[in-house]
């Protein structure tokens, strides 16, 4: 399985991220993990696509599937029939943006270890994992637009890709971070929490990762994000 994800998907990422640095003029190494990284979400728009049409489906029903735990909460059978043959109705499965979501995580541990192995290696490139074709470019330029480096951690790339992961996540969740005004119930809404907790949890950890890893995995996260959110923004607006 290791030898697959080797072969398969991180040896292209690694060539693909060498490649554009050797024919960049100027040979910016951050330029070349930004096309990089544009590059491999385009090439996932439509998994991301399903995942964020799923994501966004399963908030909008949310007031309805509550109404349906509610109206049967003393009876988890029914409860759970009921909610199978909602999921029928309405057209959604709530696994179907596992898939997709799995096959992103798995590329994201693929170009996370490309910028941390060549960082490792002191910006020296694995001629082992080099294609034929792709031409050693010996010692790497580790600067950024000639100032930031990339071997060390950066806090504004860090705090930059934590505010872009909070306005997407929020994105996502929409209204559905606010909790309902009124319920019948007197049980606390485990899902408002959840998404509040997601809310913040989630850039927090981004920023954690962008102020202890090099700054090259922070470029990565910051252009992977602003991808994301313009694509979210079009999917909502053509179904709008």
């Amino acid at each position: 399985m290791l030898d697959l994800f080797h072969t398969f998907i991180y040896e292209p990422l690694y060539n693909t991220l060498i490649f554009l640095y050797n024919v960049i003029p100027g040979h910016d190494f951050g330029v070349a993990i930004i096309l990089t990284t544009l590059a491999l979400k385009t090439l996932l728009v439509p998994l991301s696509h399903q995942q964020i049409a799923s994501q966004k489906k399963l908030q909008e029903l949310q007031p309805k599937m509550k109404a349906l735990q509610e109206k049967h909460k003393d009876d988890k059978e029914r409860q759970t029939k009921a909610l199978m043959e909602f999921y029928k109705e309405e057209k959604v499965n709530p696994l179907s943006g596992c898939l997709p979501l799995i096959v992103q995580i798995i590329f994201l541990i693929a170009i996370y270890h490309v910028i941390i192995n060549i960082s490792k290696a002191g910006f020296i490139v694995n001629t082992a994992d080099l294609y034929l074709f792709v031409q050693n470019p010996g010692p790497i330029n580790h600067f950024f637009l000639r100032f930031i480096d990339l071997t060390k951690p950066n806090y504004v790339l860090a705090f930059l890709s934590a505010i872009g992961q909070y306005y997407q996540t929020k994105m996502i969740l929409g209204r559905q971070v606010t909790p309902p005004l009124s319920t019948n119930s007197d049980q606390p809404d485990f899902t408002a929490i959840m998404n509040k907790q997601m809310l913040y949890l989630a850039p927090g950890l981004t920023f954690f990762i962008g102020a202890t890893f090099p700054a090259a995995l922070s470029l990565y996260w910051l252009f992977s994000t602003l991808f994301m959110i313009v694509q979210q923004k079009y999917i909502f607006r053509v179904k709008k």
